[in-house]
């Protein structure tokens, strides 16, 4: 490595290590005030669709000939944003993460961004050379999730999946993660515990709720099946999304009814609380959760009577989609439709009297 490329590759490791203490100087109320910009919202499908913002690139959507034209400008890599334009959550990410200048210039400083539309029939030809409609990519991609975001770096591989709505300073850290190549050395998780300070506010305790199972937790299904399927709460004190998530869906007479008819349990997902994990392991939370690779707190994971994972939900979460999300579990959808996305795809069929 030359001089000149040392002193620009530690110049943006202490950018990237200015944003972490950032994060963990950042107000509360800052960060309470960007929380609470998305848990106010209402998440049934907008009347009024979504429009990406106008420096995204307009590309022929071939990932190869893009990654290689971000490169050529200077740049990281490729962000491939995958929405749809009735997509509350869609909203909210162009106007609170793309709406602020500041992840704005970052963003197009060091990354190429491009939309597919996950119902869309564009036709994108892949880093391998395989061409899929948009909406068949984005299942392949098992984008479940609008918005989700694959990351390319300059060697056109995927090195970081955002799925759903991220608050700003977690999307701020993606873009670093990633511009700054700590992929190369640690899990976005790992990268984030160095700033998890950024996010420690909220009750002392975790939240309680009647759907929860107590301990000890067997949820051990490996041998003998269990009769339903078993959704598995990770949560930590001092999580104010966690608060969001009580106080909102989880407080849905609906939303708990359905809850009440699987295996529901939670854990604190920093804690040495040992488990038998749904394949049989005797762990501790904290084990499984880095096992699972649980960068963002609450995160909700389904498993079937058989303990293979289902679904997960890692990101902001409110009634409408996890009313869905619950539907397709526990209707067996899930044993028919590989992912939710081709469900919901089915779903917009029959409703549009396709089918």
């Amino acid at each position: 490595m030359s001089n000149i490329q040392s002193v620009m590759t530690n110049a943006k490791r202490q950018v990237s290590l200015g944003l972490l203490l950032l994060l963990c100087l950042i107000g509360v109320t800052e960060l309470q005030a960007q929380t609470n910009q998305i848990s106010r919202f209402i998440d049934k499908p907008l009347e009024e669709p979504v429009s990406v913002p106008d420096w995204f690139k307009l590309s022929f959507l071939d990932l190869y000939d893009d990654i290689d034209e971000a490169t050529a400008d200077g740049k990281d890599g490729l962000i491939v944003y995958f929405g749809q334009k009735h997509c509350p959550y869609c909203k909210a990410h162009m106007e609170i993460n793309w709406g602020n200048p500041d992840i704005v210039k970052y963003t197009r400083d060091r990354f190429d961004v491009i939309a597919i539309d996950v119902k869309g029939s564009r036709n994108i030809t892949t880093v391998d050379g395989h061409v899929y409609e948009e909406k068949e990519f984005s299942v392949q991609q098992k984008t479940n999730f609008t918005p989700s975001l694959l990351f390319y770096n300059d060697k056109k591989e995927i090195v970081l999946k955002l799925q759903g709505y991220h608050p700003p300073y977690r999307f701020r850290a993606a873009l670093e993660f990633v511009s700054d190549r700590h992929y190369e050395k640690e899990t976005f998780r790992e990268y984030l515990s160095r700033a998890e300070l950024a996010d420690s506010f909220g009750k002392d305790k975790l939240n309680q709720h009647t759907a929860f199972m107590p301990a000890p937790y067997i949820l051990d299904r490996s041998k003998i099946p269990a009769s339903r399927p078993l959704a598995v709460f990770f949560e930590q004190p001092r999580c104010h999304a966690c608060d969001v998530l009580h106080a909102g869906p989880l407080s849905n007479d609906l939303i708990t009814t359905n809850f009440k008819k699987m295996d529901v349990v939670q854990l604190n997902m920093q804690s040495e609380t040992r488990l038998m994990t749904p394949d049989g392991r005797n762990i501790t939370a904290a084990q499984w959760a880095r096992e699972l690779d649980l960068y963002y707190a609450p995160t909700i994971i389904f498993f079937d009577e058989q303990g293979k994972e289902i679904l997960r939900i890692n990101s902001v979460v409110w009634l409408y989609r996890l009313k869905n999300v619950l539907e397709y579990i526990l209707s067996g959808a899930h044993k028919n439709y590989e992912t939710y996305q081709l469900w919901r795809q089915h779903k917009g069929r029959q409703k549009a009297g396709f089918e």
